[in-house]
């Protein structure tokens, strides 16, 4: 059966790893009995990123993450066959698919040659007060004296017909409204670690909310206002965190980010759509942004975006949340994986203050702060910053995403969108994709495991 290879693989790995249920389910944030549950078979994720969590936390290797994934979707196929069971097969004379529209015998089409005789007239009852009638009733009053009346099989078809009618054309305009928003943000960069506003309340100032669709560009969702006036644009040109105009002042805070940060460089790799022989070697972390903007590199498996916030002035600010707002999920990239830690090298570190993961996979992805850390809100002021650490993981998509920062200061409050220059971050999937790591000392990369190890 899947869902018991599943969890023998499962098993494997949590045995192999030498900790306990209750530590291993500590660091994923979820119930020990829940992980029970997955290593025993009862249950089955319905995410995967979970399961790649525990997996990368028990050291398994790139062939065992594929197996791994491999055996998820067999046991969660397995698990939607398992709910449904058989269909239950109809009566055939009590059948009826679930868009049809029961027809009375006295709307039954006549046989060929046979006249139908003119039904009582709903319009007469309609005339003289009765409840309204169906739309059968609307289409016979329409009938001309001295025409003959269409049998009630063709009424119902003409009906049925005006019904399609309008749906088709309301779904025409439907499509025609929300057209106007998808897409990614592809302008171009706005200041390192641009912070949009989004709304603020309590100054006078009117701006849009920033509900809109989670797939429409976070760009038009903070450039539109509800008068259809652009936003103003970040102020300070290269400044990062630059604030932003709001009509009345900017925020009392300014926001840098770091899109390309490292916790440590063996658990940082890049999806490059290029071969190694065009690919240089591994950057070290501060060169990393013009690294990945030379070869056009993809943050794989997982993302570490370090973002710093700052009041303006000596009042008290108080960062409220981060949201994650998913733009867009596709298919992870088909490129090569590249690691930038060097084989044989120690790494490893303490996990820093304000420290928080986010499962991109997920329906609804949030950030979950690391055990023992506290979470928002978070007071900050001019001469008192704080810096919140997001490590961001996807494995079954290729995600694109953003942050949304809500701070308030006395009466005021507003949000602001947290991006990579005006675009999205973009995190994704690298299960199965060719994995290449450069030696140290080495002239060229090499696929994973070919160096020796010291």
């Amino acid at each position: 059966m899947a869902a018991a290879e599943f969890a023998e693989l499962l098993r494997e790995l949590k045995d192999r790893s030498g900790l306990s249920y209750g530590t291993l389910a500590k660091r994923l944030h979820m119930s020990t009995s829940t992980l029970h549950r997955y290593c025993n078979g009862d249950a089955v994720p319905t995410d995967y990123a979970p399961v790649e969590r525990l997996a990368r936390l028990c050291k398994a290797s790139p062939a065992e993450l594929v197996e791994l994934h491999r055996r998820w979707v067999l046991a969660d196929a397995g698990r939607g066959k398992k709910e449904s069971g058989p269909a239950a097969v109809p009566d055939a004379e009590s059948a009826v698919k679930p868009d049809a529209v029961p027809v009375a015998e006295s709307d039954a089409v006549p046989a060929e040659g046979v006249r139908e005789e003119p039904e009582p007239g709903p319009a007469e009852g309609v005339r003289g007060g009765d409840p309204e009638p169906g739309p059968a009733a609307l289409v016979t009053d329409l009938v001309p004296d001295g025409v003959p009346r269409p049998s009630a099989g063709r009424r119902r078809r003409a009906v049925l017909a005006g019904i399609a009618v309008v749906a088709v054309a309301g779904a025409v305009v439907l499509g025609m409204r929300l057209s106007g928003g998808g897409g990614e943000d592809a302008g171009g960069a706005r200041g390192a670690g641009a912070a949009r506003s989004v709304q603020e309340k309590g100054t006078g100032s009117a701006a849009p909310s920033g509900s809109g669709s989670a797939s429409a560009s976070p760009s038009a969702s903070a450039s539109a206002s509800s008068s259809g006036t652009p936003s103003p644009a970040v102020s300070g040109g290269e400044r990062p965190g630059a604030a932003v105009e709001d009509g009345d002042g900017a925020p009392p805070l300014t926001v840098e980010v770091r899109p390309n940060a490292w916790l440590d460089p063996c658990g940082q790799r890049y999806l490059i759509d290029r071969e190694p022989g065009r690919v240089s070697p591994p950057p070290v972390e501060q060169d990393a942004p013009a690294w990945v903007a030379a070869h056009g590199a993809v943050s794989s498996g997982s993302q570490f975006v370090q973002v710093t916030v700052q009041g303006t002035g000596d009042e008290t600010v108080v960062v409220d949340g981060l949201k994650v707002r998913t733009v867009q999920k596709r298919t992870p990239l088909a490129w090569n994986d590249y690691a930038m830690g060097y084989p044989g090298v120690g790494c490893g570190g303490g996990v820093p203050t304000h420290y928080f993961t986010v499962a991109l996979d997920a329906a609804r992805p949030a950030l979950v702060p690391e055990a023992g850390h506290a979470d928002f809100p978070f007071k900050v002021s001019e001469s008192d910053p704080e810096v919140y650490y997001i490590d961001a993981d996807a494995s079954a998509y290729d995600v694109s995403w953003t942050l949304e920062l809500s701070w308030s200061s006395g009466s005021r409050h507003g949000t602001l969108v947290v991006d990579d220059k005006g675009r999205p971050f973009r995190t994704s999937g690298n299960n199965g994709r060719p994995a290449y790591e450069f030696p140290l000392g080495g002239s060229a990369w090499q696929r994973a495991g070919a160096s020796p190890t010291p």
